[in-house]
């Protein structure tokens, strides 16, 4: 049944309050999405790509003059602190588009690569051909950011969008809607589809050229075996369960620091959140101490000056809720918060840290995608790296320590898509990095240069002068075999006889 007149309804998941309503796309309108997306794809496609740049510049100013109304929406709409909807949505959207402008030319232009020698005579080149119609699924945790990088960099390359933003999050998503519009995209460019999950398949099964999504682990797992029947290509940004390991000689009062902000920034809503703290055995009650300090100096709320906003999906409050349970249950220790069962009937959660805790338990292996912090001491340096290996995430990691050396060999131990050293999460602030995750953390990698060329097929050519007559593989074939045997024979060989090799060629040559 089409939800036509059927609205999403608005929630402030701070205050509970409804805020607003958004009409939903009507299912029935999948068809005629694609088709404008692929009408408007035959002239966006074409136009030069500085042309195309200039449209996302048009997209940055506009963000810039709204940037303090985007903010409080965002805020709102998430129940994240506006500071947070500031540094982590908006600013690295900005710096997205900056990067791409500086760099989409050179990254997409004809690239002439070697030619073998065995093809002498021709030239061989690299071309970026744009897909067509890509899907943007985005989620609720960074709604602008995580909607809009993927968006811009398909953008660039010559693809046209649909955009299904999160229907957790749907003011975001109208948010996003106008400020294209204030831009001037042209029509069917870059389109918008609002609703539920039945939204979002209908959108998947409508058969785009290409998917990106960013969301549950479950819900990748579904769009991955759908893309499959139609062989469309993917990008899936997945879950984390990211392990912070903090040696002895690390500057313990910045790790405490750098912990604290790590697992409970937006609430812990974060896929590379610090979801598991391993402590060099030696300095665990002391850090221990140092990071329960900083914890409770934090401080939760709704006002620019607080620190931890709300929890923004509701469902989300009870998987956090059963996992700390699980635990408490296997003799887990509060060091920070209070029992699940005195938890206050809102979207606030206490900041958690619990110690006592293995690899048994659901708060080690299951990512919990709020603010809680399991810790757990280690000996060895192996035994650390085993310990943040044993999940089946490998999206971000971080390694703490003072000895530059080892934190590097540790870093490059560790199967993940990203590693930060002295610092948490900040691989997905460099627009150069690539980003994505090992396991089941996702597959492929977006920003950088990876982050253009995945919207692209990338086209071989080679060039001949055609002046030739013939060509020496081609017929007939004729006493070329001896020839070509002591033609390969010469050059293949470890030592090259060069001399050998022209004869045989010319002759092979006469024979054509």
């Amino acid at each position: 049944m089409d939800a036509i007149h059927e609205k999403l309804k608005v929630i402030a998941p701070a205050t509970g309050e409804q805020i607003g309503e958004i009409e939903e796309t009507p299912i029935s309108k999948v068809g005629l999405f694609y088709h404008k997306g692929r009408t408007a794809f035959l002239s966006w496609s074409n136009l030069p790509i500085e042309e195309r740049l200039r449209y996302l510049r048009r997209l940055k100013d506009i963000m810039v003059t709204q940037m303090e109304d985007t903010a409080s929406i965002i805020a709102t709409d998430t129940g994240k602190v506006v500071t947070e909807a500031l540094i982590a949505d908006i600013m690295p959207t900005l710096d997205s588009i900056d990067h791409i402008c500086k760099h989409a030319n050179k990254i997409l232009k004809r690239k002439k690569v070697t030619t073998p020698i065995l093809l002498v005579g021709k030239k061989s080149f690299i071309e970026y051909m744009p897909r067509g119609v890509v899907l943007v699924i985005s989620p609720w945790n960074y709604p602008l950011q995580l909607a809009m990088v993927p968006m811009i960099s398909a953008l660039a390359t010559g693809n046209t969008v649909i955009l299904k933003p999160s229907e957790v999050t749907p003011l975001v998503g109208k948010c996003i809607e106008d400020l294209f519009q204030k831009a001037g995209f042209p029509e069917g460019v870059v389109q918008f589809a609002h609703g539920g999950k039945e939204v979002g398949a209908a959108f998947t099964n409508g058969k785009p050229d290409y998917i990106f999504f960013t969301g549950s682990v479950r819900t990748g797992k579904i769009i991955q075996e759908i893309a499959a029947k139609e062989l469309i290509p993917t990008t899936l940004e997945l879950g984390g369960k990211d392990p912070m390991i903090v040696f002895k000689d690390a500057h313990l009062e910045r790790a405490a620091k750098g912990a604290a902000w790590a697992a409970f920034t937006n609430s812990g809503q974060v896929c590379m959140s610090a979801e598991r703290l391993y402590v060099e055995k030696n300095v665990y009650p002391q850090f221990i101490s140092l990071l329960k300090k900083e914890i409770l100096s934090l401080r939760q709320g709704t006002d620019a000056n607080a620190d931890v906003g709300s929890m923004t999906f509701p469902a989300q409050i009870q998987i956090v809720k059963e996992q700390l349970e699980d635990a408490i249950q296997n003799g887990a220790v509060l060091e920070t918060g209070i029992p699940p069962e005195e938890w206050k009937n809102d979207m606030f959660l206490p900041l958690t840290l619990v110690t006592n805790v293995n690899h048994q338990m659901k708060v080690i292996q299951e990512e919990s995608f709020g603010p809680l912090l399991p810790v757990i001491p280690f000996e060895t340096e192996e035994e650390a790296v085993n310990l943040a290996n044993d999940t089946v995430y490998g999206l971000n990691a971080s390694v703490w320590s003072s000895d530059r050396q080892k934190a590097r060999r540790v870093a490059s131990k560790l199967i993940s898509g990203g590693v930060v050293i002295n610092d948490a999460i900040i691989t997905v602030a460099n627009h150069g990095l690539p980003f994505g995750g090992a396991k089941q953390s996702g597959i492929g990698r977006y920003h950088g240069d990876t982050g253009l060329k995945i919207f692209c097929h990338e086209k071989s050519i080679i060039e001949d002068t055609g002046r030739k007559k013939s060509e020496i593989h081609w017929y007939p074939y004729k006493e070329k075999y001896p020839l070509f045997l002591t033609l390969f024979k010469s050059y293949f060989n470890e030592r090259r006889n060069w001399l050998q090799f022209a004869k045989s060629y010319l002759s092979i040559l006469k024979k054509s």
